[in-house]
């Protein structure tokens, strides 16, 4: 078994929804972001890259690089489970707290865990999805971002 965790943040910014784990959420902000900012993804596939020892999300998918520019983060997913497929490892759970103020995640969690659970080929049994404040205490407190951590247990396939 190996086991991973990641954490990504972004800042608020113009727009009018934020993407998490794949789901667009009405929201009167949106994130700046080189890709759709989408801090569940890129948290998640940090663990999932972290898990396997081979880096975080900016040495597969550079912020550099223009390909990556306003990209759909769940192909960073996929990408991640191709790659736990290539090393024989299968997700065994994984386990995602967004943290902030707003959006609020419950009306979305199972629409989360679904599309999660479809770009990494397991059961949706296998994805949970919290959210929590920081009671208004600093960036995320003040309504100046969002973040997420995420950690994943993978097993042998």
């Amino acid at each position: 078994m190996r086991i991973g965790q990641g954490f990504d943040v972004h800042a608020f910014g113009e727009g009018d929804f934020v993407v998490l784990g794949g789901v667009r959420v009405p929201h009167h902000r949106g994130v700046v972001a080189h890709s759709d900012g989408d801090v569940v993804i890129h948290a998640l596939c940090d663990a999932i890259f972290g898990a396997l020892a081979l880096g975080d999300i900016g040495r597969h998918f550079p912020p550099s690089d223009e390909r990556w520019r306003g990209a759909d983060s769940r192909r960073f997913l996929r990408h991640a489970a191709l790659l736990m497929s290539h090393h024989n490892y299968a997700l065994g759970n994984a386990d995602v707290t967004v943290i902030g103020e707003s959006p609020k995640v419950g009306p979305h969690a199972e629409a989360m865990r679904a599309i999660l659970a479809e770009d990494l080929s397991c059961d949706v049994g296998r994805i949970s999805i919290k959210a929590t404040t920081t009671e208004k205490l600093g960036f995320a407190g003040r309504g100046e971002g969002i973040a997420a951590q995420a950690c994943v247990l993978l097993e042998r396939a």
